[in-house]
């Protein structure tokens, strides 16, 4: 690309030399030729006036007096009738420049120059014109290279970001180098750097935090169990089994996601499923425990919603939401469904005493709880909310309301509210 660039400046340079070069030649070439003629034919004129005005007075003509009246380097011959001929100066040879004039009382007067000087002349311009437009060359040369190295290096560079980036190292450089396209893709490729560090991270923490993860369903899985160990009728004990089996086997969706990094995007994990099967699943599963603390685990809002996302991360989003409301709230938990703009919302909520005012801004970080937990079930959650393209948000704080926000699929808009239930 350098050498494209320095031949392309190159190429513009000598054109533009070679048309208003040759053209200013041409026209300096007749100009001067012109002007020698001019100077000739004025000075024809100024010598016969002179010898009018000397045969008018009686007065001598010779060539010392004539000499005095014409450049040394001319020629000039005057011829008056009756006399010898006078000559002023040696005649030129070869192509000269005349100019002949001839007087009131019938005298010649030819004066001659040589062409050589017009020629000398003529040299001398074209040595300037090659000059200038050598200087030009060798600064559109020394120009071409400080603009191809102005656009190469910062290519290189961008090129070993590129590489640095695909090797595995997502550190931005924030380098910017003045050309607008040029600093177009370094802001592109920070944005990415930037993009695959959070990727890179939240696939980390997803990792470090499986165990946790898997703890929510596990206990769920855990109690279904009870149930069916104290129950002795045998349909009763079929249909927990079942639900179990449906529970192993969202256990080992996640499970096989963590370890395969399923959650890569271009994976291609987010599709389009039933909101309504999730949150009758989470139904089931979570109020035989909260039966056992007295409490109660309702539903409620628009039926029949459509979202965009990963169904088991979804799950589990929930999961522990209804967990956190078990653990750390009180009385009734409710899930809400409902629209906004384009976007399908979960909203689950108790009427517990809420979050704590100075815990509220800093719900969803790692560590941060109000009780003896470990205070990364919310932070999990929102990472697996995030890695689908929705957001996990504290909405209220007393009581407590967490809204879980998806991309909606467009459905039927009469479609009627779910009752509590």
């Amino acid at each position: 690309m350098r050498r494209r660039l320095i031949n392309s400046t190159l190429a513009v340079v000598l054109v533009v030399i070679a048309v208003f070069g040759v053209s200013l030649v041409i026209v300096e070439t007749r100009t001067i030729s012109a002007s020698a003629q001019e100077s000739v034919e004025s000075e024809a004129l100024r010598l016969i006036s002179v010898v009018d005005s000397r045969l008018l007075g009686a007065e001598r003509i010779n060539p010392g007096v004539l000499a005095e009246q014409i450049d040394p380097k001319r020629y000039a011959l005057v011829e008056i009738p009756g006399r010898k001929p006078i000559a002023v100066g040696e005649r030129p040879v070869g192509s000269v420049l005349r100019a002949v004039e001839t007087g009131e009382q019938g005298e010649t007067v030819t004066v001659e120059e040589s062409r050589s000087a017009v020629t000398r002349e003529v040299g001398r311009t074209l040595l300037i014109i090659g000059a200038v437009a050598l200087l030009a060359i060798v600064s559109a040369v020394l120009l071409a290279v400080r603009q191809a190295n102005r656009l190469t290096s910062p290519l290189t560079d961008l090129a070993e970001t590129a590489e640095r980036l695909g090797s595995g190292d997502p550190r931005p450089r924030h380098k910017r180098y003045g050309v607008p396209e040029l600093d177009r893709v370094a802001d592109v490729l920070d944005s990415s750097a930037e993009r695959i560090a959070r990727m890179l991270t939240a696939e980390r923490r997803l990792a470090a935090d499986a165990s946790h993860q898997l703890r929510t369903p596990l206990t769920a899985l855990s109690m279904r169990i009870e149930e069916i160990s104290v129950t002795d009728d045998p349909e009763t004990v079929k249909e927990e089994a079942n639900i179990a089996l449906t529970q192993v086997e969202r256990l080992t969706d996640v499970v096989e996601r963590l370890l395969t990094n399923s959650r890569d995007p271009r994976t291609g994990s987010a599709v389009s499923f039933d909101l309504d099967e999730i949150v009758k699943q989470q139904l089931e599963e979570w109020r035989p425990a909260y039966r056992s603390a007295g409490r109660a685990l309702v539903c409620s809002g628009k039926q029949g919603l459509r979202a965009v996302g990963t169904p088991g991360a979804v799950a589990q989003v929930l999961a522990a939401l209804i967990e956190n409301s078990l653990m750390h709230g009180g009385g009734t938990v409710a899930l809400r469904t409902r629209v906004t703009g384009n976007q399908a919302v979960i909203e689950v909520t108790d009427e517990g005493p809420g979050v704590p005012a100075e815990l509220g801004a800093r719900i969803f970080e790692r560590t941060i709880s109000g009780r003896n937990s470990t205070g990364i079930g919310l932070a999990v959650a929102r990472d697996l909310a995030e890695a689908d393209g929705g957001r996990l948000e504290l909405l209220q704080q007393h009581p407590a309301v967490f809204a879980l926000f998806l991309s909606q699929v467009p459905t039927d808009r009469r479609t009627p509210e779910r009752p509590v239930r």
